[in-house]
C-alpha cells in the first residue's frame, strides 16, 4: 500500500491504547504509514475526537492533549477543514448510508480526495464498501 489514506480517529486511538482489542494491528499500521511516508488526509475533527477519546477513556486530559500535539507533527498529514461543501457531501453520505455525522465526515473526505478509508468502525466497514475503498488497519 502506497496510496493516500484517510484514517478514522478509532485507529489513532487504538494505536495509542494498549488495552484496545485492535491495538497491535493499529500500531503496526501507523508505524508502516510513518515509515513508508504514506500521505494521510483527515478531517480536522480528528483532533478533538482523539483528544476526547483519550481524555475520557483514561481520565487523563494531558494524554489527549499530548497525542494531538504529536499528531500535528506526524509526517505527510494534511488536515482538511469542514467547510460547507464538505459538510454537504457528508450530509449526503450520512443519509444514504445511515452513518453518524462524524463518521460521514471521514467518508466525505475519503470520497473528495479519492483515498482509502482506514477504520475500526463497524458501521463504516459494513456500509461504505459500495461507496469507497474501506478496510481495517
Amino acid at each position: 500500500m502506497t496510496s493516500t489514506v484517510t484514517i478514522d480517529a478509532s485507529v489513532f486511538v487504538s494505536a495509542f491504547t494498549p488495552t484496545e482489542p485492535a491495538h497491535k494491528a493499529s500500531k503496526a499500521f501507523m508505524l508502516h504509514v510513518r515509515d513508508e511516508a504514506i500521505p494521510i488526509i483527515v478531517p480536522i475533527i480528528v483532533l478533538p475526537e482523539i483528544s476526547a477519546a483519550l481524555s475520557r477513556g483514561q481520565g487523563k486530559p494531558e494524554l489527549g492533549l499530548a497525542f494531538v500535539q504529536e499528531l500535528h507533527n506526524f509526517p505527510n498529514t494534511t488536515f482538511v477543514d469542514v467547510d460547507t461543501s464538505l459538510a454537504n457531501l457528508a450530509v449526503e453520505v450520512a443519509a444514504q448510508n445511515r452513518l453518524r455525522g462524524s463518521d460521514a465526515v471521514y467518508a466525505a473526505v475519503a470520497l473528495r480526495f479519492g483515498t482509502e478509508l482506514i477504520t475500526l468502525d463497524k458501521e463504516q466497514l459494513e456500509r461504505l464498501p459500495k461507496v469507497l475503498p474501506v478496510r481495517k488497519p
